[in-house]
Formats: C-alpha cells, structure tokens, sequence
C-alpha cells in the first residue's frame, strides 16, 4: 500500500514531449532556451489541472540542464536533473502563495533572492496561486520582480488571471494555457492504461475524458476511481454506474420515441431516469446535447464539432437521417424552453413531460404542414393569372385577362386610362402574350418561396404564413369592418407573452377608416408614452402580423391616444366599487340604508 502513488502523480510530465495539449507553449519556451532568450518573469495562466505548474518545473529543469538535448529536452542524468527529480536541488524553489501571503513571506523571498546558485545557472521561483499574494504583498514583491539579479527567474502561476495588479501582470511575460481537448485526455488515457495493464475500451474513456471537462489532473484522478471499482477490465456500463452519467442510449430511443410519436415509452423512460437518481434538468440537458449533435452530424463539414468515439459518431449519423432539420429545430426550442423555465417551475415534473409531449408530437405536426402547403399552392394555380399582371380597367388588364381566356383583343380596348392614345393592337395583343409567362414565373417564386426560413419561423411561432400582398393579385371583394375588428383579439393572442404589449392591445379602442384610398385600424391607447413606444418599434411588426390574421393585404394600422374623457373610469378602491354599484342597483341601496352600513 505505501507504494502505491496516484497516477497524476506517477504519470506528471517531465519533459516538454509529454505535455499534453500545450504544444504552442513548450515550443515558444524551447525556442527562448535554444535562443538564449530567457526574461526574468513569466505568467502561466489557465485552468486547472491543464499543466501550469509541471509546465514551470520542466522549464526550470530545462534551463538548469547540463546537457541538454537538441530539441531543448531536459536530458534527466546529470547532477542538476538528479537532484531535481529527488527534490533536492538547490537551483529551483517552490512557494505556495495560498500559505504564504503576507508581507513577511515576500520580504524573506526577498532576502532568498539575493543568494546565488550554488549549482547550476540560474535560481529558478515558481510561485503558484500566486493570486493569493495581499496587496501589501504584491507591492512589497513588485520592485524584486522588476529588477532581479541577473540569475533569478520567476515563474508565476494562477488559474485568477484577473485577480493580480496590472503594475505585475506589465512586469510578466504572460502564457494562457488551453483547457484539453477530450482527443488529447482520451490519447493519454489510453497509454497509461496500457502501461498498467487495464482494458479499458474507447467508450469509457470518452466518459471519463467528457467528466473531466478539459482537466487532465481530473481525468488521471477519476481514471484511478474507475479502475478502483471495477478492476483491471472496465465495462462501459459500469463507468456509467460508478460516474453516474446518463448513458447515451436513453436519448437514442427517445429520439426514436418522438419520431413514432411514442409518448408512452418518452415517459416511461424518464419515469426510469428518475428512479435511478438522475436529476431531472440533467435530463433535460443531455436531451439538448443530444439534439445538438444531430444537427452537427447532419451537417456535412461539422464533423470536428463532434467529441465521440467513431461508434457513437455512425450511431448519430444513422438517426440523424432520419431526421428532418426542421424537426431538430423545433426539438432544440422545445427543450431550451423546458430548461429555462425549470427552476421558476412550481411542478418540475409535469413541466418535463409536457415536454416531452410536444416532442412526440412535434414529427406530425411538421407532416400536417407539409401537406397543407401543397394545397395552398394548388389555390394559388388556379387562380385566373390575368388579374396579376395589371388592374382592372386598363388596356394591359383587358389585354391580360383576354389573353386568360384566349381570346382576341378587342379593339375598342385599347385605350389607356389617362386618356393618351395607346399603343397599336398588334403590340397590346403581343403584350398580353407575355402576361402568361410572367404569372407562370410569380408562382413558381411563390412556390419556391413556400418554404423559405421566414414561412418556418412564422409558424414555429403560431402564426400561419399567409400569402404575400402583391399589387398583382386578385382584387377581392371588401372585407367589412366588424370583421376586421374581430380579427384584434387574434392579435392580442400572439403576444400574451409580452404583458405590457398585451395588455396596451387589449384595453385599446379600435376604430376603421379610410384616408387617401387606404383602409386604416385605429386604436387609441391610454397615453402618449405607450404611443411613442409602439410607433417607434412594434408598429411594423403589428402591422404585418395583422394582414396575415385578416388575410388583408392592404390593411394598415395606426396608433393614437384616447382622450381623457372617454376613457372608463377604473375603480381601485373597495369604496369606489360599493358606491358604484349602489348607483345601478336599488336593493342594494335600500340594504345599505336598512343596516346604517358607512361606505367610504
């Protein structure tokens, strides 16, 4: 037992080769050893567990190395390297900032300094957490660092860059260590377990490598966890149980689950997370997660944004095809949606299982828009193509709608409405030759446009795409205005998310006119305030949100305030309410005055 060593420690890199995940780093500070280009203060900065500390020991090493290699590798046998490796050397000393903080500490580093090797070329401080320095301390320490002897090196190190005055951080060279990539952990997880003789397959590694989240120490310490529960041969299965990370089949069969519109097993297979611990906006999240990577396999050229191992990767590729994008789309809102609203949640598990309702759902959802797409645009080909290449009453709309019908021109029709002599027959009657082409061409752009990202989004929103306003469409008859206003609370509807809006739209008095040939809604808000508001931001949006729910193109809207003199007065207090109903109702006048109730 008192030879066992942990394996962040037994496998802690000496030499620069064996960094992990930092090669730009140990490139740029063997380049400075080889150069001669050593400054008196450096940074090392970055996350923990990523090499900061090991990367400041093999430096110190390095440069203390008496034979060092050609690629600047610390060559580990001679007197400086020995005695390094058996914590002896004289030439490099560590302090622990977190212990020792003060004013003190710093003034005896101080008086440390001014003692030159004894071996070796240079006395090297690394001074880790140096974050933890007070302030006294740091200035105390500010004049040593800026002007030491030519043979003191100082390596600082702090996973709280933002922590440490500028005045020091002017005075370093500064290195950002990158957090590493679960490639990389899984690499070097895979050698040390050969070197101790674990079988261990790709899967389980990821696991643990996807656990330790950019942190080889933590990958190394969880490493030895797993095998300490499972032996020299770790199972996939049993790196779940001992991690207690939900496994990657749960939100395969789910996905499938809401593909076939499968609510029953989408509950029963969250019933069954529960009951093994899981916590339930983990759930929520590995879902997201889940849907996030089959869009990245979808997406051709996205492969590098996924970290799985190359069985997982087919098994996203396969389910991803059968997936629209649409599908993932909605699928991702839904979820975002479920875990935003978790935490505020009074029922958090019924808040997930409506979730996962929409999500079964959602794949016939999208099919019964497909199919009414194609019906619209079948109504939009029938539609008679004269009327949309010119209005009624004009010689190109005569010429037009002679040309639907396939008759001839007549030639009394040739006269334009400004009274100005027209054309020859011949060039009308070739004119309305190209009618039907170009009303060919508008549909086949509407058809073309009948799925654009604007149509998708309007109707993940509720909101029916309806058909785009065209001076060439057909001229309908007049919609009445009480339709028109029957059409507000529809309105009102869209935004129930949004109160202030909500509740501006719904108080306001509406009202339809027309001025200068166009058909106006008007509706009078309560002050000039929210006037202001809407016309500057929401006046458009309302504007075209309106046509699709009237389905009037033409329709426009405008805001105004309603005097204060027509506005209902609104009772607040119980008084007012009493006396108001005192002034319609005679018995409850009467009960009043029969009690001597005092009404306020």
């Amino acid at each position: 037992m008192s030879d066992y060593i942990v394996s962040a420690r037994k496998y802690r890199p000496d030499s620069f080769e064996s960094l992990v995940g930092q090669e730009n780093i140990a490139r740029t500070l063997k380049n400075s050893i080889k150069r001669g280009q050593l400054a008196h203060a450096y940074l090392f900065c970055g996350p923990r567990g990523v090499g900061k500390t090991s990367t400041a020991r093999i430096f110190a090493k390095t440069i203390n190395c008496e034979n060092p290699g050609p690629d600047m590798e610390p060559c580990g046998k001679c007197g400086s390297c020995l005695s390094f490796a058996e914590g002896r050397s004289y030439c490099i000393h560590e302090l622990d900032a977190a212990s020792n903080n003060g004013v003190d500490d710093i003034k005896a580093l101080i008086d440390q300094v001014r003692i030159p090797p004894q071996t070796g070329k240079y006395s090297v401080y690394i001074i880790d957490e140096v974050h933890m320095l007070s302030s006294s301390a740091f200035n105390a320490f500010l004049k040593t660092l800026e002007e030491p002897p030519a043979y003191a090196i100082f390596i600082l190190a702090t996973t709280e860059k933002h922590k440490i005055l500028p005045t020091i951080l002017s005075r370093c060279q500064t290195y950002d260590f990158n957090r590493i990539t679960v490639d990389g952990i899984v690499g070097n997880l895979r050698g040390i377990a050969e070197k101790e003789g674990v079988s261990i397959d790709d899967e389980s590694l990821h696991v643990i490598a996807m656990k330790a989240d950019g942190a080889m120490r933590d990958a190394l310490t969880i490493f030895d966890q797993t095998v300490a529960f499972c032996g020299k041969t770790v199972r996939y299965e049993e790196v779940l149980k001992n991690l207690n990370v939900l496994d990657y089949e749960y939100s395969f069969s789910l996905t499938d689950a809401f593909l076939s519109g499968d609510y029953r097993t989408a509950f029963l297979k969250f019933d069954e997370i529960l009951c093994k611990g899981f916590n339930a906006l983990y759930f929520v999240s590995a879902l997201s997660s889940h849907f996030r990577d089959l869009l990245v396999s979808r997406t051709s050229g996205l492969e590098a944004l996924l970290d799985l191992p190359e069985s997982l990767r087919q098994r996203y590729r396969e389910q991803s095809g059968r997936c629209s994008l649409q599908f993932i789309y909605e699928a991702m809102n839904i979820t975002v949606q479920c875990e935003s609203a978790y935490r505020s949640s009074v029922n958090p598990r019924f808040l997930i299982e409506l979730a996962l309702m929409k999500l079964s759902l959602l794949n016939s959802r999208l099919s019964d828009r497909k199919t009414a797409v194609p019906e619209q645009q079948a109504k939009t080909e029938n539609e008679p193509p004269a009327a949309a290449a010119a209005p009624a009453g004009t010689a190109a709309g005569t010429a037009a709608s002679a040309a639907a019908r396939h008759e001839p021109v007549p030639a009394a029709e040739v006269k334009t409405v400004s009274g100005q002599d027209s054309k020859p027959a011949e060039q009308q009657t070739d004119a309305a030759s190209d009618v039907r082409p170009r009303a060919r061409k508008t549909r086949e752009g509407k058809q073309a446009s009948a799925l654009s990202l604007q149509s998708i989004m309007d109707e993940s929103d509720g909101i029916p795409a309806g058909p785009a306003s065209s001076s060439s469409s057909p001229e309908k008859a007049k919609v009445p205005d009480e339709e028109l206003v029957s059409r507000w609370p529809d309105l009102v509807a869209l935004y129930a998310a949004k109160p202030r809006l909500s509740n501006a739209l719904n108080s306001a008095a509406l009202s339809v006119s027309e001025e200068e040939g166009k058909r106006y809604v008007i509706f009078k808000v309560s002050n000039e305030a929210q006037k202001d508001w809407i016309e500057s931001k929401l006046l458009h949006e309302l504007e075209g949100r309106f046509r699709q729910l009237s389905g009037v193109p033409d329709v426009y809207l405008k805001v105004d305030v309603e005097p204060a003199d027509e506005r209902p007065q609104t009772m607040y207090m119980p008084s007012e309410k009493a006396k108001d109903l005192m002034s319609r109702n005679d018995e409850v006048r009467s009960l009043v005055s029969e009690f001597g109730l005092d009404v306020k």
